[in-house]
């Protein structure tokens, strides 16, 4: 085809598509618009570029990378921790219902590559230090004394904690046992007869371990996660028969040592200094908890931290949530 014939081909060309959006709905559209909706319409299109090119020129600043789970030489296990990216498409909807707000940005959550599960045979001591979290770990085997008290404390200041109770001690106690459960508390399991597990073969150390989360289900129809060995005593085949029943062998960052019965504002003293991100606190219904209870509660607050059971503070979920508002 030569020159002069492509040249009227693609007149021809033009023509009908011209012809053709002229009598489509989209001309008609487009006919039934004078030049100044036309502009406003364009004008309209264009801002609305400009306000998703600046979400995402800002997105990239307000990306926070996920943190992996790794094994540390010290503390074993650490949990990963959730980053975050704004979901642009949320922002520009939130932005475009309040305008006069300016940009509103919306989040949502990026997973780490590595999980604590990957780790199944590691127990674990702390949670992620770039997590606002702690957690109060108090196991009952003995001494219920000032359990009512802590409850109320707890209670009177909407802090949750997590339970590791001995099998024979709720056997006996199952009523107080209860009153945790009801005060919303989480639940673990603290072996059975308070042993060293150490010293003990596979086949005990399973039993110890199964006789405890069955009288628990059976006692408060729930499923502990979490092991806590008696005295912190534990070896491999410790963490193995607990994952083998669907538990994490968890100990702890902080001890109160309260049943060395120290005065409680020396417990007070001593948690307060080294309480931190990811910090999971041991301590026992006695005496110098109790009483450095309110105080403990208070110092995290100071530090900007929640005190919640142990299952959210090794979680990888980010405390504020899959999806945030802020400028």
């Amino acid at each position: 085809m030569n020159l002069r014939a492509w040249c009227a081909s693609a007149a021809c060309g033009a023509v009908l598509v011209l012809a053709a959006a002229a009598w489509s709905p989209a001309g008609t559209y487009v006919r039934s618009l004078g030049d100044g909706e036309l502009r406003a319409a364009m004008a309209a299109k264009d801002a609305d570029r400009s306000l998703l090119d600046q979400i995402r020129e800002e997105a990239a600043s307000r990306y926070v990378p996920p943190v992996d789970a790794s094994v540390d030489r010290w503390f074993r296990a650490i949990p990963g921790y959730e980053g975050r990216e704004v979901d642009v498409e949320a922002s520009y909807r939130a932005t475009l219902q309040r305008p006069e707000d300016g940009l509103t940005f919306r989040y949502k959550p990026v997973a780490p590559a590595k999980r604590l599960a990957d780790f199944p045979l590691e127990p674990v001591y702390k949670g992620n230090p770039a997590k606002p979290a702690a957690s109060l770990m108090i196991n009952v085997a003995w001494g219920n004394e000032y359990l009512e008290p802590m409850l109320e404390t707890l209670r009177r200041n909407e802090v949750k904690a997590t339970f590791f109770l001995d099998g024979s001690w709720l056997k006996r106690y199952p009523e107080l046992a209860l009153k945790i459960k009801e005060g919303g508390h989480e639940i673990g399991n603290h072996a059975y007869t308070h042993p060293d597990m150490s010293r003990l073969g596979p086949a005990q150390q399973r039993s110890q371990i199964e006789r405890t989360s069955s009288l628990i289900e059976q006692t408060l129809g729930v499923k502990s996660l979490y092991f806590a060995p008696p005295s912190g005593s534990f070896n491999a085949l410790t963490v193995k028969a607990a994952r083998e029943q669907g538990m994490t062998t968890v100990l702890w960052t902080l001890d109160t040592v309260d049943w060395m019965k120290p005065q409680p504002h020396a417990v007070l003293a001593k948690i307060s200094r080294g309480l931190k991100p990811g910090s999971l606190v041991l301590m026992h219904p006695t005496y110098a908890s109790s009483r450095a209870l309110q105080g403990i509660i208070d110092s995290a607050k100071q530090k900007g931290l929640s005190l919640v059971p142990v299952s959210e503070t090794l979680s990888e979920e980010r405390l504020d949530g899959a999806v945030e508002s802020g400028r």
